[in-house]
């Protein structure tokens, strides 16, 4: 299935709904990207109203480690003429309807990243930075390409040694236990009320998280709509 799309002329992130053959309860999965064109935030916000909880990603408590480490996502639309902008509270939710946050907390996500390779973190922390003045001059299209695709299968040997990076497991693997278990509760207590719960995460959390609702509660992906996240100039 795949998740995030990228070809020569645009971003795409596929909005997915899961049910259940039993019961009223939809999940509907917004894969995020962090970065973007207000255009898609406030097409996310549009169809948020329609839910009745937001399970929200966001990193609990502050920490220089980890603000130098999403440097990139506050340097990249830093060049206005590229169109694009952060993603925020602001710019994404909806007024009115509930938020859940079950994400890791700051120096547990710096605890992972260190446990596989300090040489790493420090290379991580160092290259954030850059990687965003990068994409602020030279516009979004120079760092995206097919291999970042979001997919539950890799497409190209790229992107499936990307996938399967230890750097990148230590920064989404408890991440996506934590966010599942939330889930899991949500479904234990509310299956029965028809209700749509939206999951607001990053992309690539999606489908270890989609691929858990199927297997252990039988939540199966039934619809999925493109949203245009960045056109390439």
């Amino acid at each position: 299935m795949q998740i995030v799309e990228i070809t020569a002329i645009a971003a795409r992130s596929a909005v997915i709904t899961m049910r259940h053959a039993r019961t009223p309860l939809v999940f509907v999965f917004f894969p995020m990207l962090h970065v973007a064109s207000p255009a898609f935030y406030t097409e996310v916000r549009r169809r948020l109203a329609a839910c009745d909880l937001v399970v929200l990603e966001g990193v609990r408590g502050g920490s220089a480690s980890l603000n130098a480490l999403t440097l990139a996502y506050r340097f990249a639309p830093l060049r206005r003429r590229n169109g694009l902008v952060e993603q925020t509270d602001e710019r994404v939710l909806p007024e009115g309807v509930p938020v859940l946050r079950p994400d890791a907390t700051s120096a547990e996500v710096v605890a992972d990243l260190k446990a596989v390779s300090r040489w790493r973190y420090w290379a991580f922390t160092a290259a954030a930075p850059l990687l965003g003045l990068v994409f602020a001059l030279r516009g979004p299209r120079v760092l995206l390409d097919r291999d970042l695709e979001v997919d539950d299968l890799p497409l190209t040997a790229r992107a499936e040694a990307l996938a399967d990076d230890p750097a990148l497991h230590a920064l989404t693997d408890r991440r996506d236990r934590l966010l599942l278990e939330a889930l899991g509760k949500i479904h234990a207590e509310r299956r029965h009320e028809a209700l749509r719960v939206a999951v607001v995460y990053g992309a690539a959390h999606v489908p270890a998280v989609v691929t858990g609702l199927w297997d252990r509660y039988g939540y199966r992906a039934r619809e999925a709509e493109w949203v245009t996240a960045i056109v390439f100039d």
